[in-house]
């Protein structure tokens, strides 16, 4: 009974993450048109802002309901809204949120590539090999068959993404260290997530991005009221759905679910960015679809029992 309902909560995550990465690879597009109008600091600290606005009378209103049905909880996590845990988890998960996003902002405003929206979705998420080699470091043990996951996502993503040249860009380099850079916040999420209130650590991790991205808007940038009018879309899509929502669900969802598992779901991102790019006119070649089929193909692996299914047969 217990198992089953274990893989019921592993299930329903599975399935806020795929929102999750269908959100952010749709968000590319809305990144792109955004930041041809603004700039990157600007972008990154008004869809922050948005994304406070959301998660506050959300997390409010959880963590009334949550202190009427529990008290202070487990681990004493309803005793006050802001503690100390929290308030450290949310800063550490804020700043690499923060200088991830940037670097990726940054990634696509240097990129030359024609198809800047799939290279971006495949750079990104190249975290899906960074995750289990940064949980190898903290003795985080690995199964056999998501390392083989992991090596087709990763083929997958190349063969959807990566253009011929398949050259390394200043703008990849930007992209690459973005990918690093979530690795850490899938890391530290899911080092906090098991003992807080994810609602609210998200909440605390868009006001730590807010205020670091204000900070830099005001040294590096002016900004252009007219600029963000025009921009108010895109603003609008990154902050209340990619920030406010996706993110949300990311760090709710890896409370049942392994992170390395977490990140091969999330990386789902790449292919929903080529797919959303064909929609608004990029055509998907041949081998953009055999990536997607590739990368789909690995997430359902790696939701398999494949390893029970093995010890039963030798039994």
């Amino acid at each position: 009974m217990i198992k089953s309902n274990k893989k019921s909560k592993s299930f329903v995550a599975s399935l806020l993450l795929v929102l999750a990465a269908f959100i952010w690879g749709s968000t590319f597009l809305a990144q792109k048109e955004g930041l041809s109008q603004i700039g990157n600091f600007t972008f990154l600290a008004l869809r922050s802002y948005l994304a406070v606005a959301v998660l506050t009378p959300v997390s409010f209103f959880i963590y009334k309901n949550n202190k009427k049905k529990y008290g202070d909880g487990d681990h004493g996590e309803n005793k006050s809204f802001f503690s100390k845990r929290l308030f450290i988890g949310g800063v550490l998960c804020g700043a690499s949120v923060c200088i991830a996003s940037l670097m990726q902002q940054y990634g696509m405003v240097f990129s030359e590539q024609n198809s800047t929206v799939s290279r971006a979705g495949f750079l990104t998420t190249l975290y899906i090999l960074m995750v289990p080699l940064i949980g190898l470091i903290f003795r985080k043990k690995v199964k056999p068959i998501l390392w083989f996951c992991i090596a087709i996502a990763t083929v997958g993503m190349y063969f959807l993404c990566v253009t011929e040249s398949g050259s390394i860009g200043l703008g990849d380099l930007f992209l690459i260290i973005c990918a690093l850079l979530f690795a850490i916040q899938i890391m530290i999420v899911d080092h906090f997530v098991k003992t807080l209130d994810g609602v609210r650590l998200s909440l605390i991790q868009f006001g730590v991005a807010a205020i670091i991205s204000t900070v830099g808007m005001f040294i590096f940038e002016k900004p252009d009221l007219m600029a963000i009018k025009d921009a108010w879309f895109s603003i609008f899509y990154a902050g209340v759905l990619s920030s406010g929502v996706a993110f949300t669900l990311q760090v709710v969802a890896q409370k049942n679910l392994n992170p390395t598992v977490a990140s091969l779901i999330m990386s789902l991102e790449s292919v929903f960015a080529a797919l959303t790019g064909a929609v608004f006119g990029e055509r998907l070649t041949s081998n953009e679809i055999l990536g997607c089929a590739l990368v789909f193909s690995a997430i359902i692996l790696a939701q398999l029992p494949v390893e029970e299914l093995f010890k039963r047969k030798k039994q």
